[in-house]
């Protein structure tokens, strides 16, 4: 029992921090929304520099260039990896199943560096 409770916990936590983090951010941005309704409705005119004393925060640009690149390195690392492990071991076989975890963040990765250089062409348009 206890040799799959421990993983199921380390797993469980993961996913308790990051939906505890969703819930946070979704709390935070509807007191925003709710602040500037109210706002709206009393008839005061909202500055941008008010609404960013809110907490309201622009998408950073390059934000996908930055994510993709980032899952690049990842899918790289996976590869140097893969790549140590068979040249210590005699297992052939672990270069090519780290060929195909890494395929993941990499092509993911790939897609967001592409849809941060389309959307940096876009904007100098």
């Amino acid at each position: 029992m206890e040799d799959v409770l421990v993983p199921l916990g380390l797993f469980g936590m993961v996913v308790a921090i990051v939906a505890l983090n969703v819930i946070g951010s979704a709390s935070r941005r509807k007191a925003v929304l709710e602040t500037v309704r109210e706002a709206v409705r009393s008839g005061q005119q909202l500055s941008p520099e008010t609404i960013k004393a809110l907490g309201v925060q622009e998408k950073p640009k390059g934000g996908d260039l930055k994510a993709g690149a980032i899952l690049i390195a990842v899918a790289a690392a996976l590869l140097v990896m893969g790549w140590t492990i068979q040249t210590t071991t005699a297992d052939d076989e672990v270069f090519a199943i780290m060929l195909a975890v890494s395929a993941f963040p990499g092509f993911i990765g790939l897609v967001l560096m592409l849809f941060g250089l389309f959307s940096r062409k876009k904007d100098q348009d």
